[in-house]
């Protein structure tokens, strides 16, 4: 039975099931979580070229396969204001992650000149061992599990704007209000939007809500 409009039978308009996705899971992982993490570092005032964040899933596959070469996806950037400040991103594989994997892994920014901080993707857990080392590492280590950024938690529809105070405003705004850290409202460095943006315990967040019944709202909260 021919219906209008949904092109059965030879329509005008092409079959429904025409429109799912014929790759893989494993790259749309992939596409999703690297398209996020852009995004992320864009937002922390790294150098991202903009074909990068644009970059639509089937020129994705198109560069990087249906089952993409981990070492192919790693990212480096460089912080705009100070370009000799890098970030190195590395995707993790799905083994459970050990001492010996976790040395591997870092190996593997020996030679990065002007290194700052190490992002490390992951797709499994990660033992005693291997948690220890990172926190022993002379450089900055962030870990995101690969399917906490499948969805980038700044675009929800109820996120309000942020902004990250300079320690020079913050203490502007501690002095205006005569508060202290621990009289403003709190944050936990491990709260999503925190590790979002890499902040660290003793930097302030401001918040700003707009809406039609409630109009402009601003609130500040500082990492703990």
């Amino acid at each position: 039975m021919k219906r209008a409009g949904l092109g059965y039978g030879g329509g005008e308009n092409p079959c429904i099931t025409s429109l799912a996705d014929n790759g893989t899971v494993e790259s749309l992982r992939y596409y999703l979580a690297r398209r996020t993490l852009l995004e992320m570092l864009r937002d922390r005032g790294y150098d991202v070229p903009e074909s990068e964040l644009t970059r639509s899933l089937s020129d994705f596959r198109t560069v990087f396969g249906d089952k993409p070469d981990l070492e192919r996806l790693r990212v480096s950037a460089s912080l705009r204001s100070q370009p000799s400040r890098k970030v190195l991103v590395i995707f993790c594989g799905t083994a459970e992650i050990n001492k010996q994997i976790m040395f591997g892994v870092l190996h593997q920014t020996a030679n990065e000149e002007g290194l700052q901080r190490v992002i490390l993707i992951l797709q499994s857990k990660m033992n005693f061992h291997a948690k220890k080392m990172v926190d022993q590492y002379p450089i900055k280590v962030e870990t995101f599990h690969i399917a906490d950024l499948l969805v980038n938690v700044t675009k929800h529809v109820c996120q309000p704007k942020l902004e990250i105070l300079t320690a020079e405003e913050k203490q502007k705004l501690l002095k205006e209000y005569k508060v202290d850290n621990n009289q403003l409202p709190k944050m936990l460095e491990t709260d999503a939007i925190a590790r979002y943006y890499g902040l660290e315990k003793g930097q302030v967040v401001k918040s700003t809500y707009s809406g039609s019944l409630t109009g402009s709202l601003v609130t500040y909260r500082c990492i703990v």
